[in-house]
C-alpha cells in the first residue's frame, strides 16, 4: 500500500513539474506580445534569480531520493537505462546544491548539457516501454529488462517519464534563473515607468 501511495505522490510531483515546464514555454513564447506579459516575466525573472537555483537543487534531490526509494524500498530493479539516468541525475543534486549555496548562476553552462543527456536517455527509455518491440539485446538486459513498466500513473506517467520531467524542470528553472541581462533590466525599467502614475513621473 505504501508503494502505491508513494507512486501516486511521485506522479503528482511529475504533473507539477510538467505544468511548470509547459507554462514556462508558453509564457516565453507569448510574453513579447503584451506589456502585461512582459511585466509578469520581469517579476518571475527577479523571483527565480533569487530562488531558482534552490528550487532546481530541490528537484534534483527529490529525483535522487525518489529513485533510491523505488529501488531500495519498493525493490524495483533498475535496468541499464535507469542507471544511465541516475548517473546523469545524482551529480546534479550535489552540483546544484553547491551552486545554490554559493549563488553561482554560471552553473547553467555545466548543468544543462548533463540534464539534456539525461533527458534524451529518459525519452528513449520511455519509448522502449511504449514500444517494446524496438528494444534490442544491446540496450536491454534480460535480467533487468528496460521494457518492464514498474509504475503507470494517470495513463502516461512511468519511471522514465518522471525522470524526463525532472530533467526538464531543472533546465526550465535554470533558464528562469539565468543572470538578468542589460536589455532585460532596461525593459524592466521601461515597464515600471509606463506603469507609474503620471504625477510620479513628473515629480521624478
Amino acid at each position: 500500500m505504501t508503494t502505491i501511495i508513494m507512486s501516486r505522490f511521485f506522479a503528482l510531483l511529475t504533473v507539477v513539474a510538467d505544468a511548470f515546464v509547459v507554462g514556462s514555454i508558453v509564457v516565453m513564447v507569448m510574453g513579447r506580445r503584451s506589456s502585461s506579459a512582459r511585466a509578469f516575466i520581469a517579476t518571475a525573472r527577479s523571483f527565480f534569480a533569487e530562488y531558482g537555483l534552490v528550487l532546481a537543487a530541490g528537484v534534483a534531490v527529490t529525483c535522487t531520493l525518489g529513485s533510491l526509494y523505488l529501488s531500495e524500498v519498493a525493490n524495483f530493479v533498475p535496468c541499464k537505462l535507469c542507471w544511465f539516468q541516475r548517473i546523469a541525475m545524482y551529480p546534479l543534486a550535489v552540483i546544484l546544491g553547491v551552486a545554490a549555496y554559493k549563488k553561482d548562476h554560471t552553473v547553467l553552462r555545466y548543468v544543462v548539457p548533463i540534464a539534456a543527456i539525461g533527458a534524451s536517455i529518459s525519452t528513449y527509455h520511455y519509448l522502449l516501454e511504449r514500444f517494446p518491440q524496438i528494444a534490442s539485446s544491446a540496450s536491454c538486459d534480460p535480467t533487468a529488462p528496460c521494457t518492464v513498466v514498474w509504475i503507470w500513473q494517470f495513463h502516461f506517467i512511468s519511471i522514465p517519464f518522471m525522470a524526463l520531467s525532472g530533467f526538464a524542470a531543472i533546465v526550465a528553472l535554470l533558464f528562469w534563473a539565468r543572470p538578468i541581462s542589460k536589455e532585460e533590466r532596461a525593459d524592466e525599467h521601461r515597464l515600471a515607468r509606463s506603469a507609474a502614475p503620471q504625477g510620479s513621473l513628473q515629480a521624478s
